[in-house]
């Protein structure tokens, strides 16, 4: 197994932590899985592949929906005429 994968399953172990804390740590620990995750995908692709990463990228979508869905509705927001 590869340090990107590897590093890919610790960031899925924090978010799982961070998904058991209080409300109040919710928003901040998104904006820290974020900050680290959109590298890391890019090194799981680098590393394993590009469906390595679309899986990753997949993956990240599903533990972190409500900021993914808040992004989709601003943007609509913003490219409606």
């Amino acid at each position: 197994m590869t340090p990107s994968l590897i590093l890919g399953f610790v960031w899925v172990l924090a978010a799982s932590l961070i998904a058991v804390m209080p409300r109040r740590y919710h928003w901040p620990g998104a904006a820290v899985l974020i900050a680290a995750g959109v590298p890391l995908i890019g090194w799981i692709a680098w590393q394993n592949g590009v469906v390595a990463g679309v899986i990753a990228l997949a993956a990240g979508a599903s533990i972190l929906r409500w900021p993914v869905i808040y992004l989709v509705r601003w943007l609509r927001g913003r490219l409606a005429p």
